[in-house]
């Protein structure tokens, strides 16, 4: 097991920038594949980004590709991921995940593939 906790969400203009963080502590967090996903108000959670356990494998939804990048630094046990060039559809709640893994360079997009989450970190864009 692994405790996540998210960082850095907050209010910003549309085209504007934030990055968000996820501390992480209780495990070996190199072992773990990340993943960012989001909840809108009304809606269902969604994928937005995942991150292979060596960090060099990336994966995004086709609404953030180009946006948005995720990274890890495993000597700090913290993923990252930057948001650039906001739009007020990306106002949600963000989580991000971890799932152990044996394949360090998989990423994975289904929620259920991850066991641990934070409790989240609230992103508002505003137009």
């Amino acid at each position: 097991q692994v405790q996540l906790v998210e960082s850095g969400g907050g209010l910003v203009q549309a085209g504007g920038s934030l990055r968000l963080s996820c501390s992480t502590s209780g495990s070996t967090f190199s072992s773990f594949a990340m993943g960012w996903f989001r909840q809108a108000p009304g809606k269902e959670r969604e994928f937005v980004a995942a991150l292979s356990a060596s960090g060099e494998s990336t994966y995004y939804s086709d609404s953030v590709k180009g946006r948005f990048t995720v990274s890890r630094d495993n000597a700090k046990n913290t993923m990252y991921l930057q948001m650039n060039s906001l739009k007020p559809e990306d106002t949600a709640v963000y989580y991000c995940a971890a799932g152990k893994t044996y394949s360090r360079h998989s990423v994975y997009y289904n929620g259920y593939e991850y066991g641990c989450w934070g409790q989240g970190t609230q992103g508002t864009v505003s137009s």
